[in-house]
């Protein structure tokens, strides 16, 4: 965090928010409005977007047939996904990186390949807490990489009515604890847009991203996982990637989908995760669990960060138990891919779901009762959940709070002993 900050510098954040709707950002409505000439100022080009109907204008995939009675809208890669081809774009030579420079240069290509796309959140511009943004405002300019005053509501609503008008904007919550004062314009204004005008206007150009997670000493309110309270929400996309390669794929992918996503990013992996990531600008389908590692005994799902530790527990379980599990990486959890999980349960016949936030109410409670409800007569024991303790996110206490190799591991033990 940065802590408070002068009247002065919340004066040049104010300036600089404003000059991105006045300067930078009209080259983004300009280019959203499909270029006409005449436009007067802003209000009237978002009147004219509106009024044109702001899909047709962006060139986003307009909602399918039946799309918008769940909010979303469709892109062809989904369309094709369901026709069984998966597939990415040339990724090319591959570089070194860490799950925070993946994420920078996915950010870095999204602002090449897209005019309209601009970046703002608490301290960005300097290149943010987590140096996510760093040198981005030195290559592509104040008007489309800018701080914001520290207020998530207004960072939301500000992005919500941009991507409204045509834009393409990049938000970014500092941490995913402090998503809650943005939660009404997230989940009444962003996911219902679409919704609400029977598919004629949308905020599909809209993406937030936020660290998420345990991070070894954050505490009460830099460790949260709070992606359950967005689960809820139709016409949101919900996506949580588990490394560096991962994480530049699925979030370009979530900015170029036509629907609001959250993309949440483990932030104890920023720097100890370091992979072969492609240099190039590729995409990884939303909506795609992947199997990460084939086994016949037992299906472990989770997401994030914890699918290292699931890995972990995962080897351990078949060095001193032989049994062997399969590992599966939701990646995005709404819409969740509910064909590549129950497939997994059939073929095992149990099932553990694992992950950070607690247990009541969490997303692993709906992973559970769906698992439950279409794989019932293929399990040989009940679905168990391996999460997070019914508690504030102690700081002393944080090891025996989360769901560690151990306790996943005598969750494998257990089940395959029921």
């Amino acid at each position: 965090e940065s802590g408070c900050n002068t009247n002065r510098e919340n004066k040049s954040m104010l300036g600089c928010s404003r000059g991105a709707l006045r300067g930078g950002t009209r080259s983004a409505l300009a280019a959203a409005r499909g270029r006409q000439p005449g436009l007067g100022n802003g209000a009237e080009r978002a009147g004219e977007l509106l009024r044109a109907g702001g899909a047709a204008h962006r060139g986003r995939t307009p909602a399918a047939t039946g799309a918008v009675s769940a909010g979303f809208a469709e892109t062809p890669r989904a369309v094709a996904r369901r026709g069984g081809a998966l597939r990415m774009m040339s990724m090319g030579a591959t570089k070194k990186m860490n799950l925070v420079g993946a994420v920078n240069d996915a950010l870095r290509i999204a602002l090449e390949t897209d005019d309209k796309a601009v970046i703002f959140g608490e301290d960005v511009g300097f290149g943010g807490v987590f140096r996510a943004t760093n040198e981005l405002q030195d290559t592509f300019g104040r008007h489309r990489v800018f701080n914001t005053p520290l207020c998530e509501q207004g960072i939301a609503g500000f992005a919500v009515g941009m991507a409204a008008v045509g834009a393409t904007p990049i938000a970014e919550i500092q941490f995913a604890d402090y998503i809650f004062p943005a939660f009404d314009q997230i989940v009444n204004e962003a996911a219902k847009y679409r919704y609400r005008s029977g598919g004629q206007f949308d905020v599909g150009g809209l993406t937030i991203r936020a660290p998420y997670g345990s991070v070894g000493h954050g505490g009460l309110y830099h460790s949260q996982s709070p992606e359950a309270y967005f689960t809820h929400t139709p016409g949101i996309k919900v996506v949580i990637p588990r490394s560096p390669s991962q994480a530049k794929g699925l979030l370009l992918a979530s900015i170029r989908d036509p629907n609001p996503v959250i993309f949440f990013e483990p932030k104890a992996l920023y720097r100890a995760a370091t992979e072969q990531v492609p240099e190039g600008d590729f995409t990884i389908p939303l909506s795609s669990a992947e199997v990460v590692r084939e086994g016949s005994d037992i299906t472990m799902v989770g997401y994030g960060a914890q699918m290292g530790v699931l890995l972990k527990a995962a080897e351990r379980a078949q060095a001193e138990l032989g049994v062997s599990c399969e590992l599966v990486d939701l990646r995005t959890l709404l819409p969740w891919d509910s064909d590549t999980v129950f497939a997994s349960v059939k073929k095992t016949g149990r099932c553990i779901v694992s992950h950070e936030a607690p247990l009541t109410g969490g997303f692993g409670a709906e992973l559970a009762a769906s698992i439950q409800h279409h794989c019932f007569l293929h399990l040989e024991a009940p679905v168990l959940r391996v999460c997070g303790f019914d508690t504030p996110f102690p700081l002393a206490h944080e090891k025996l709070y989360l769901p560690s190799v151990a306790r996943c591991f005598e969750g494998i033990r257990g089940t395959c002993a029921y």
